[in-house]
């Protein structure tokens, strides 16, 4: 079987600046790296403001399981199906961070022949967007620890700076650590710690900020830590704003690559679904809305994740109405669901179908009460049997709701043309778009709307310092700031082997952290981590470059 980085490889693509140009860009607002990829000048942006908007189309999926269920893939398919029926398209993804890459969920630009090119590139370095976010994060990092060993004019509790480093990769020993050791000329030891490049809070900024002006007010509202008296420190009062924004100027503006059919793709930001709030830039989706007909973009992992937030939190901040929601399934994950072993996955089994299905219908029914219209994609499999696909065609059609085999994987557009003609329907219909809770609710009942609504817990608990801190911010005036739930995608619950569609269950929300530049609450729950770890057999032991120098083992 040809591998996607083979099929990436052999891709016919066209110049940049042709791809641009069909979208409308001169060249000269373009910012070319290659041939392949460039960035798309701030200027002919704000020359965009007086267009009207295409309609947004979020993809999502039901909750990841080993099985795969392709949901970058789909959205690359049916971006290059929206086009092949005529439409004017444009795709918006997120940038896949080296952690996932090198650990293993593998690369994040689509799949066999519904991909983005330069597939190699992307997966990697790209365009240095991830990079710059880590130097400007770690520049904060260096001035915190500068200002403390110089006196400490703002007097930081450094007991209580929370504000920690990151590196763009997979490493549990830098969980925690201890900072300054080695005496007195390397300043005062701290205790500290490392988040993956993708957890932080300049991550988010990148990908909520409308522009260069907006970017560093928000950077400057970033709170490093406290006084003894508790009130906050903020990157502003370090005076770290302005260079933060000067390594972060280039990165702010949106990549621009193309899919294996020449059609036009925007990839950038790359904030965590479980950590994060799972969503490509506000400012490349705004830019596509501009230029296409149609934007179909994604939110990372399940829709109990991804697509709560970007509706509750990217869609409410930025002014930005979806139009329709696309939810990925397949029939293998949905017989894992069903208690299906993987190894026992390609028997016909339709009652395991059945009874995972109750994940599918789970999700169909949470997208309901956003008031956007949604369309099931059976992402097909060649083992799938007629029989089992009638079966989850029979559970969406109980709920109202299509859905259609899609076959981009194997036959790119051709094979994802019946969806991208129902999309094209729901879409140009009326949708009732609405956030899951008001801004003005205190910010533990958002939590526990959240977690009864969408995960349908029974319960949801915290030690009282974590109210109180909870009710700290509402005085300080944060109230009105959307939840970010940090939670496992593997299940509805806070445990990762809970499958189906769990109900009643307890949500404890063991710590919660304010992201005051971002503009949300982050409220952490179960085991989930800021910095992942490795696996025992990474997918780094088979990435290698072959004897003509080309790179192979990504997927």
């Amino acid at each position: 079987m040809t591998t996607d980085i083979d099929i990436a490889r052999a891709a016919n693509k066209r110049p940049i600046q042709e791809i641009g140009c069909r979208l409308g860009i001169p060249a000269e607002s373009l910012i070319p790296f290659g041939h392949d990829k460039a960035k798309i000048s701030a200027g002919f942006i704000r020359s965009l403001s007086e267009r009207t908007d295409g309609k947004l189309i979020l993809v999502t999926a039901i909750n990841p399981t080993p099985a795969g269920e392709g949901k970058t893939t789909t959205t690359v398919g049916l971006g290059d199906g929206l086009n092949r029926i005529g439409k004017r398209a444009v795709i918006c993804i997120r940038e896949p961070s080296l952690g996932p890459c090198f650990g293993v969920k593998g690369g994040a630009a689509g799949g066999g022949h519904a991909q983005v090119v330069p597939m190699e590139e992307i997966n990697l370095h790209f365009t240095g967007d991830f990079h710059a976010i880590t130097s400007a994060h770690n520049l904060l990092s260096a001035l915190i620890d500068n200002h403390v060993y110089w006196g400490n004019e703002l007097n930081l509790d450094t007991r209580r700076i929370t504000w920690r480093r990151v590196m763009d990769m997979n490493d549990r020993a830098l969980r925690q650590v201890v900072t300054a050791l080695g005496g007195a000329s390397n300043g005062f030891p701290r205790e500290a710690g490392f988040d993956i490049t993708v957890a932080s809070e300049i991550m988010a900024i990148l990908c909520l900020a409308t522009d260069l002006e907006d970017l560093e007010r928000r950077l400057g509202a970033i709170i490093i830590g406290y006084r003894r008296d508790k009130s906050p420190v903020f990157a502003r009062d370090l005076k770290a704003d302005g260079a933060m924004a000067v390594l972060l100027k280039e990165a702010l503006q949106p990549n621009l690559v193309q899919t294996l059919e020449n059609n036009p793709a925007l990839v950038h930001g790359g904030p965590f679904a479980n950590i994060a709030h799972g969503c490509n830039s506000v400012i490349a989706t705004k830019t596509a809305l501009k230029l296409g007909d149609y934007v179909v973009t994604e939110a990372g992992f399940g829709a109990d994740l991804g697509a709560e937030k970007f509706f509750d939190i990217k869609c409410r901040k930025a002014g930005l109405t979806p139009a329709a929601v696309v939810l990925v399934a397949t029939v293998r994950a949905l017989k894992m669901n069903g208690g299906i072993a993987k190894e026992d996955l390609a028997l016909e089994n339709v009652e395991a179908v059945k009874r995972g299905a109750v994940n599918l219908a789970r999700h169909l029914e949470n997208l309901g009460k956003f008031g956007v219209p949604a369309v099931v994609a059976i992402n097909h499999f060649t083992g799938d049997s007629d029989a089992e696909i009638d079966a989850v065609k029979a559970v969406a059609a109980g709920l109202g709701a299509e859905a259609h085999v899609c076959r981009h994987w194997a036959k790119g557009s051709a094979g994802i043309t019946d969806l991208a003609e129902a999309v094209v329907r729901l879409a140009d219909g009326k949708a009732d778009f609405r956030p899951l809770y008001p801004d003005a609710m205190p910010l533990f009942s958002k939590i526990e709307r959240i977690a009864t609504e969408i995960y349908r817990a029974g319960e949801v608990t915290a030690e009282k310092a974590v109210r109180d801190q909870l009710l700290d911010w509402e005085h300080q005036g944060y109230g009105d700031l959307p939840v970010c739930m940090a939670k496992t995608q593997y299940s509805f619950s806070t445990d990762p082997s809970l499958r189906g569609a769990p109900e009643g269950h307890s949500v404890h929300v063991r710590e919660v952290r304010l992201s005051a530049g971002a503009g949300f609450v982050v409220a952490i729950t179960g085991e989930i981590m800021t910095m992942p770890g490795l696996p025992r057999v990474p997918s780094s032991e088979k990435i290698r470059l072959n004897a003509d120098g080309a790179v192979e083992g990504l997927f």
